[in-house]
């Protein structure tokens, strides 16, 4: 695969291919989501593409009133809120993404540990058509 991992395009476009992808460092195996050029924990710069489960577990999340004109837009406001959260993927890297399938009028009801699988969310954005990560309930 030759989309670059030094900059987020690559993620973007593989996102745009429905695929969740992170890197890997090919000497000590470290896994990074969204990926790096460079290992945190071995400080080498011999990474690779691999793609990731999707699969993993709520860790930490926040239900939003009032967001960012992209998300106002996307009709979502204090009437119909939306959830923001960090998912465990089961491979290990935490990443942060809308999070669907859960009472949002009841967010003291929600759990941390939750499963969650991989979800593409679409948005058309003015001329644009833009795909963004999402998890969902399983």
């Amino acid at each position: 695969m030759s989309k670059d991992f030094y900059n987020a395009t690559g993620f973007y476009e593989f996102v745009g291919e429905k695929k969740l992808m992170g890197t890997k460092c090919k000497s000590c195996g470290e896994l990074f989501v969204p990926p790096r050029p460079v290992c945190s924990a071995c400080h080498s710069e011999e990474m690779e593409w691999v793609e990731m489960s999707g699969k993993g577990k709520l860790e930490a999340f926040t239900v939003t009133l009032y967001g960012p004109t992209r998300m106002v837009e996307a009709g979502y406001d204090a009437k119909n809120p939306y959830c923001v959260g960090v998912v465990r993927l089961d491979e290990g890297p935490a990443i942060s993404a809308q999070i669907f399938g859960l009472d949002l009028t009841k967010p003291e009801a929600i759990k941390i540990g939750t499963p969650m699988g991989l979800t593409f969310i679409e948005r058309t954005e003015g001329e644009k058509k833009n795909t963004y990560i999402g998890f969902e309930a399983t």
